[in-house]
């Protein structure tokens, strides 16, 4: 079973909601959780089931405990930065220290790589065929919660009058059908560590629409000194799909983090490639 999460705590999340029921076949079931009713669908052969959380999707640490059958986790959901630049993207969760948004500390969820870039591309596809004025972005891997299922964020930002826009609303929506669409619950694929860069990482985002690389967890340029081998382990055994390899996005590393990074890597055995 597939799970895809909403919350009532946010404008966007909603809006992305209503577009999945009107353009989706979910029945209505008898089912309710957090006194919100449960909706049902089939996608390509897979239940898929809707739920709405009266609680922030950060804080939902106890999700998989009240749904142990689902396979995959999505989360639709706003985004918000500083900047207020209009942006669909794209990120599983979990932290690298203090659990100061949700989750556990040091704890990151499971990365469902190949679900992600499914997202980022079709996000990409949708801003471009409606004339979406958006930027389309992975973001590094951050907040909560920290679960040991595969799970992902779709995510509407940056400001209010974006979390409202319903073309954009829809292309989040349609995203993420698509990644459920094309989930399977055993792969074959290969996936990659990215570290460095920023909170949004181009280079990376680029090579994932492209096809050279799906990325599982992102460690941006300002986790790097929390990524001591036990971490990058971690980031490597909690990501869905085999992860032979980390793309170091090199001059978005600082050069005092360069060698303990590499001697991270090599005591763990990860090959990796600078670009």
């Amino acid at each position: 079973m597939i799970l895809l999460v909403a919350s009532n705590k946010d404008t966007a999340s909603l809006n992305i909601k209503e577009q999945i029921l009107k353009n989706y076949v979910f029945q209505k079931t008898d089912k309710v959780f957090q006194e919100n009713p449960i909706y049902t669908a089939n996608v390509n052969q897979k239940q898929v089931n809707l739920i709405t959380l009266e609680e922030d999707a950060v804080k939902a640490q106890m999700l998989p405990e009240n749904f142990p059958e689902a396979q995959l986790i999505i989360f639709i959901s706003k985004h918000s930065s500083q900047s207020g630049k209009p942006t669909l993207s794209v990120h599983t969760p979990g932290n690298f220290a203090d659990a100061d948004l949700g989750g556990l500390p040091k704890a990151v969820s499971v990365a469902p790589a190949f679900a992600m870039q499914t997202a980022l591309q079709s996000l990409l596809y949708h801003k471009e065929h409606s004339g979406l004025d958006y930027e389309v972005s992975y973001e590094c891997t951050h907040h909560g919660p920290s679960l040991n299922v595969p799970t992902m964020f779709v995510e509407l930002g940056s400001l209010p009058q974006q979390w409202v826009d319903s073309r954009a609303a829809k292309a989040v929506a349609d995203s993420a059908m698509a990644a459920i669409y094309r989930f399977s619950c055993s792969t074959s694929n290969s996936a990659v560590l990215g570290i460095g860069g920023t909170h949004y990482n181009q280079q990376f985002t680029i090579m994932s629409i492209v096809g050279a690389a799906a990325f599982g967890h992102i460690i941006p340029k300002y986790a790097i000194p929390m990524a001591d081998s036990d971490m990058i382990k971690q980031c490597v055994e909690k990501t869905f799909e085999k992860v032979p390899l980390a793309i170091l996005d090199w001059k978005g590393i600082k050069s005092e983090d360069k060698p303990s990074l590499i001697s991270a890597l090599e005591a763990i055995g990860l090959p990796y490639k600078k670009v």
